[in-house]
């Protein structure tokens, strides 16, 4: 077969994610149509206001809320990290630090929310504050364990050509942790949206969770739709974009396990 006359195919993640998409929005239209009711619209009729809606005010919440959500999960990420190097790497920071880490993990974050309003205020602080008592502890751990499962032999190799403690951490540590923690950034992002959600009905006029909830007690469905359906997508194109840095800079992991 001449390969100048080879078929463009799609890649198969893009394939999946639209299967995925088409197959959800049958499901809600095949909901629509079955129960009749206002509560759940038709997808066609959201999905046909929701550039009216975008240029009629949404798309400045859809920006306060994107930047919330980078805020906290970037600041997240650096204490995560932090943490999770020394506890990885000091086992007497690990044996400091473990008994803490298991006591605040599972503590549902949210109950503490009017602890952090009281002491944060009810403005934009408490809003990024959550986002990162939420999921700093879970990258965390998620960072530890994965410097504890890098093969040793790859320190021997480097202690053995005199590296420094630092030069382990740079061509060992972050190289070898780089997968994991991007699968944890997947899942952390993914909470970090859902609680973005609920800090966004106190104390803002701005961010998608408001917008949602004041559609939502004006009886306006339609339009509480929309910011749902905006909040989702601010979720996916996060989540894709860390598929995306997954694919290029982690592409020996995938040679490895065979993908």
């Amino acid at each position: 077969m001449d390969k100048g006359k080879r078929k463009f195919r799609l890649p198969k993640s893009l394939r999946l994610l639209l299967i995925g998409v088409l197959t959800f929005n049958l499901i809600w239209w095949l909901f629509a149509v079955i129960f009749q009711n206002k509560a759940l619209p038709n997808p066609i009729d959201v999905y046909a206001i929701f550039p009216k809606t975008l240029s009629e005010g949404m798309f400045a919440h859809a920006v306060a809320s994107l930047r919330r959500i980078i805020i906290g999960t970037a600041i997240a990420l650096f204490f995560g990290l932090m943490g999770g190097l020394l506890t990885g790497l000091s086992k007497r920071a690990n044996r400091l630090l473990n008994p803490l880490l298991y006591l605040s993990y599972p503590v549902p974050k949210l109950a503490l929310l009017p602890v952090v309003m009281i002491i944060f205020g009810i403005g934009e602080n408490t809003k990024i504050v959550m986002i990162v008592l939420i999921i700093v502890f879970q990258l965390m751990i998620s960072i530890r364990d994965s410097i504890r499962n890098i093969n040793k032999e790859n320190f021997y190799v480097l202690s053995s050509l005199g590296a420094t403690r630092w030069q382990h951490i740079c061509h060992v540590v972050l190289p070898g942790i780089l997968p994991d923690m991007l699968s944890a950034l997947r899942v952390t992002v993914g909470i970090a949206t859902s609680v973005l959600f609920v800090t966004e009905t106190f104390g803002t006029d701005k961010g998608l969770g408001f917008f949602i909830v004041d559609a939502w007690m004006r009886i306006d469905y339609l339009t509480m739709y929309v910011g749902i359906v905006m909040l989702s997508i601010i979720g996916f194109s996060l989540f894709l974009l860390i598929d995306v840095a997954d694919a290029i800079f982690c592409r020996w992991s995938k040679l490895r396990s065979g993908h």
